[in-house]
Parts: structure tokens; C-alpha cells; sequence
């Protein structure tokens, strides 16, 4: 009970006399009588609202002043976001940035582009994505070996520190050894001393996408689509514990039971462990070369990377081929002497001069 409770309205004392008493302000009582107004255009704005937002929950504020508009009620985002606030709605959007550099961070260079990849722990993969639960969010690093897509370890947690990353970095080094390349975005838990002091220690090349480069880590953002679609958007889960299990089954499914396309629908696990029908490379389209120029310590791999000039390889695609379930959509690029042929012949395809020719019989016909 409060000051304000003493203050009796139908009491014989007035009640300034009663507030002088008690030590309160008279606005104060009085205030706690009124009742708040809200207009009827207010009312069916919030109907309005209410109603489209149980339609489509992953509508916002902006797009709910685009409704209101089409329905002939002109109102500001400010006013939409104030009725939604106090009808407890929020638009099913992205959640925060995964991606956020660190300023004092150390930004490594971009080491795979042209590069083949040949063999099993030659590159390692890691990123971050968001899962949305019934309340806040979870947020989801996995490692995965670009040759296989075998993923590696993965963890979750309620927070974007870098701990969560380091663990999984661990726990993948010790069940898979190391690999000789480690690529990762420029995000600041894998910028932070405590990642790249692991990938030191353990004489791991550090290699960092460049900045809005979502191609240069391909290979992992289509694993998140795969989680996504297949796992995640099917359950739903509610809490972390319910997100842990799911994982773990939908992984161990991932790795030894789901088919590749890339892979010759073989599984992660059986491409990892045979080393055979893997492989992938992102293709150079800014340099001079197909594949980069060996460095000093790499003689073990330029015989390779000459032998598989005359190959294809599994490559990321750009923009407009960017299709399909994760892992699945990986194109195989044609060899660079057949894709120069092709573009400098200058010949009409057949079909297009057989329909002509169909097309002027038919005219003589009906002439």
C-alpha cells in the first residue's frame, strides 16, 4: 500500500486536507481516477492490425503502414509501432547481426579464391546464423570441411560472445586433427584474440571473406539454408533445450544419412572418410588465372592443381545460379579451354535455324 492509498475521496476530511496530511501532490490522486481515452479510430486501427499481423506474423511496422494505407487509413510508422508495442506484436524479422567487425581486430586476406580443393582437412569452414525461438534468440556456429561438407562440431548459445566459437573450434580439432586452411567471415568472434590464438598455436592458415561477400563462404551458408528449411522451420522449438536435441539428431542425420547432389549423393561421412568424389573451388573471375600461383611450402600441391586444370570442380555459382537446398545446388564449372570455345564461336544454335525454316514452309503453305 501506498501514500496515494490513504486518501479517502468520500472521507469527512477533504482531500487537499487528506494530501497536506499524507504528503502527496492533489494532481496525483486525481490523475489515478482518469480514465484513458483511446479513440475509435485507434480501436479499429489495432483491429485492423491485430487481424493482419495473425494472417502474417513476419509483418513489421513498415509494411503494417503499407496495409493500413491500402485500407484507407493514412498513418505514420511512429503511430503503428506504439499500437503494435502496446498490443505486445512484433514482426517475425531477422534477428541481430551475426557479422559485426571488430575495429582492433586483425582482418586476414581471402586465401581460397582459385584455389582447388582436393583432399579432406585441406579447408575449414565456420560461421554464425540465428535461430528464433519462442522468446529471443539462439544463436548457432558450426565448422564444416569444404571438401566433404561434413560438419565437424557445432554448438549454440543465448549470446554472440566468442566462447561458444572457440569450443567448437577445440572440440573440431581434436576429433578431425587440423586443416591447412581456416576460413571464416569477418565477424568479431572469429577476429577476437581468443579464435585466432588457437588457430596460431596450431599452425593454421587464417583465411577471412572479404566485407558483403556471402559467396566467399558459400559452402556454409547453404548449410544454413539446409538447417533451416529441413530442421528448423519444420519443429519450431520453443527453448534451448528443445533446439539442442533437434540439432543433434538433424546433424547426425546431415552427416551419415542425407544424400548430396554435389557429392554424387553420397553422404558427408562416406566422402570424409574415403576421400573421394569431393572437392570444390571458388572460381577466380579477378585475376588472370583460373588457379593462384604457388607460394613457397605448397610444392606438395602444384602437381595437383596442375593435373586438375584438365578437370571440372564442384565450384560456388554466381548470383543467378544460386539455387536449391543447401549443399545441394553446387554446380560443376566446364573446363576454362571448353567455356572460351564455346564463347568465341559465334555460331546460331540449330533449333533457332530449324524453326525458321519450319516457319517459312508454313508461310509458303498458307500463301
Amino acid at each position: 500500500m501506498t501514500r496515494c492509498d490513504w486518501v479517502d475521496p468520500e472521507g469527512t476530511v477533504s482531500i487537499s486536507g487528506q494530501c497536506r496530511l499524507v504528503g502527496v501532490q492533489r494532481s496525483t490522486i486525481y490523475a489515478g481516477h482518469r480514465i484513458p481515452v483511446v479513440s475509435e479510430e485507434d480501436l479499429l486501427i489495432r483491429r485492423l492490425i491485430d487481424a493482419e499481423y495473425t494472417e502474417r506474423p513476419f509483418y513489421g511496422s513498415r509494411r503494417m503502414v503499407v496495409i493500413l494505407k491500402r485500407l484507407g487509413h493514412v498513418v505514420n510508422r511512429k503511430r503503428v509501432q506504439r499500437l503494435m508495442r502496446t498490443m505486445g506484436l512484433a514482426g517475425m524479422a531477422p534477428g541481430p547481426h551475426t557479422s559485426q567487425p571488430h575495429p582492433e581486430h586483425k582482418i586476414y586476406p581471402y586465401l581460397l579464391r582459385g584455389l582447388p580443393i582436393t583432399r579432406p582437412n585441406q579447408v575449414w569452414s565456420t560461421d554464425l546464423t540465428y535461430i528464433r525461438l519462442a522468446r529471443g534468440f539462439a544463436y548457432l556456429v558450426a565448422i564444416i570441411d569444404w571438401y566433404s561438407r561434413k560438419v565437424l562440431s557445432w554448438r549454440i548459445s543465448n549470446t554472440m560472445d566468442a566462447d561458444f566459437c572457440v569450443d567448437s573450434l577445440e572440440e573440431a580439432i581434436r576429433a578431425h586433427g587440423k586443416p591447412e586452411i581456416f576460413n571464416s567471415d569477418q565477424g568479431s568472434q572469429f577476429t577476437s584474440g581468443a579464435f585466432t590464438e588457437v588457430l596460431n598455436r596450431e599452425g593454421i592458415k587464417i583465411s577471412m571473406d572479404g566485407r558483403g561477400r556471402a559467396f566467399d563462404n558459400i559452402f556454409v551458408e547453404r548449410l544454413w539454408r539446409s538447417v533451416k528449411h529441413e530442421h528448423v522451420y519444420l519443429y519450431g522449438h520453443a527453448t534451448m533445450g528443445d533446439l539442442l536435441t533437434g540439432l543433434s539428431e538433424y546433424f547426425e542425420f546431415y552427416n551419415a544419412e542425407r544424400p548430396h547432389q554435389a557429392l554424387g549423393n553420397r553422404t558427408p561421412n562416406e566422402v570424409y572418410l574415403m576421400a573421394e568424389g569431393g572437392g570444390a573451388m571458388i572460381v577466380d573471375r579477378f585475376g588472370g588465372h583460373e588457379t593462384p600461383l604457388p607460394t613457397e611450402g605448397e610444392s606438395g600441391v602444384v602437381q595437383e592443381e596442375k593435373e586438375m586444370k584438365t578437370h571440372d570442380f564442384p565450384t560456388a555459382p554466381l548470383a543467378s545460379s544460386h539455387r536449391g537446398a543447401g549443399g545441394d545446388a553446387v554446380e560443376k564449372s566446364a573446363p576454362l579451354d571448353e567455356r572460351k570455345v564455346k564463347k568465341s564461336t559465334g555460331q546460331r544454335r540449330p533449333a533457332v535455324e530449324t524453326r525458321s525454316e519450319e516457319k517459312l514452309k508454313l508461310t509458303l503453305e498458307l500463301s
